[in-house]
Order: C-alpha cells, then structure tokens, then sequence
C-alpha cells in the first residue's frame, strides 16, 4: 500500500487508526474497481437513507445510475451532499481475545455532490462503463440501450476528489498476556470465487459463453 502524508480534505481524513489510511489514488481506484457494490448515503426530507447500487468509476469520476423515476437519483442531482462507500472483506482475524477479532479488508469513501450527466454521449459510455465494470468484455457482446432506455435512465456523475481508503491486513494483535493461552490464532482468507455459468432457458442452442463469461474475474484478483 502506497500512503502519501495528506489527506485532499480534513473531512476524509482518517482518524481511527491513521496508519490504516491511504490517500493514494492509485489504491483507491484499486479498490473501486474490484468492488461490484457502493453504498449511497445522503438525506432526503430529513431522514438519512443508504441504498446500495452499482458503480463504474472512469479516471477522477465515479458513475451510478438507475431508473429516471428513482428517489434517490432525482435527490442527488438537485446537488444535496452525498457519501459514497465501498468494501471488501478479504478475510476474518482470529485471536485469543474476543475483543482483538477482525477483519482483513478495503474500503474507501467518497464525499461530494452527484451531478446529472446529460451530455448523450458521456451518458452512453457512462453506461457502457457500468456494464464493463460488472462484466469486463461483455459491452461489445450485447445490444446497446436504445432511446426508449435511455430516457429512462439518469446517470449521475461523481468527482473523486474528495476521497480516502483504509485498509486492515495481516493477523491478530493480542495482549502479550494473551500469547500463553493455548487458543488457536491466525486468519481466515475469503475471496469472491464465480461458479458455473447457468444458461438462460431461451439461450439458442449451439450458443456458448464468450471469454467474458466463462474467464470472468475481477480486476485484482
């Protein structure tokens, strides 16, 4: 992990465990781009709400969309202040206290405030970007979103310049009293592992899973 003295902004900055914290771009965009699903914070009429939805990020810029009709996307483009969190979870940390268990993980949050995109082309590549980031490959496989789909779809756009990761890595940190108990230590590895593509039941026969399919992986992994 490569962590650079400062923080872009006093409100990412991490104060719980600094030494966890990173503010390099290039972890953060590591991060973004193996995760499938972020979280959205903001308020509406008062009352806090966190949705979960899928992302793409392409360079400085995070991507998410969703129906025109959606709540929460026609609140964020009226400007209010948005929160935007990811994590993975690479493994679980055992040790001989209970208080000193873990976890292994990434995550990374972005502050700022969503924009609407409603240049036709960006709003397209956007699309298209949300589609590679889930399913790398699969764009150029499929049809793309005809007008009808487009308008009823809204993306938003996010800058990534308010933002900062923290990451946890390695095994258990117990008391140096605790090291005599006679209690198994150490960590548990969890990686995301895709299964067997199962075929839709219209699929034509002699159609097989492209590359994308059958090699699907994350970026990181």
């Amino acid at each position: 992990m490569s962590t650079e003295p400062g923080p872009p902004t006093d409100r990412v900055q991490v104060r719980r465990l600094p030494k966890r914290a990173s503010y390099d771009p290039a972890v953060l965009h590591g991060i973004l781009d193996e995760a499938l699903v972020c979280h959205v914070g903001f308020d509406l009429e008062g009352q806090p709400y966190v949705i979960p939805t899928i992302y793409a990020r392409v360079g400085d810029t995070l991507y998410v969309h969703g129906s025109a009709a959606s709540r929460m996307l026609r609140t964020l483009r009226e400007g209010v202040p948005v929160c935007v969190t990811v994590t993975l979870v690479d493994g679980l940390v055992l040790a001989r206290s209970a208080f000193h268990h873990s976890m292994n993980y990434r995550s990374a949050v972005v502050l700022g405030r969503a924009v609407e995109v409603s240049d036709p082309r960006e709003k397209e590549a956007a699309l298209r970007a949300i589609v590679e980031h889930v399913v790398p490959g699969r764009a150029a496989e499929v049809r793309a979103p005809n007008p009808k789909e487009m308008a009823a779809t809204l993306v938003l756009r996010l800058p990534l310049e308010e933002a900062s990761a923290k990451i946890r890595s390695g095994g258990p940190l117990d008391d140096e009293e605790d090291y005599g108990i006679r209690c198994w230590a150490g960590q548990i590895p969890l990686r995301t592992v895709p299964q067997a593509p199962i075929a839709d039941g219209r699929v034509p026969d002699g159609v097989a899973p492209s590359g994308a399919v059958l090699g699907y992986r994350r970026p990181g992994w």
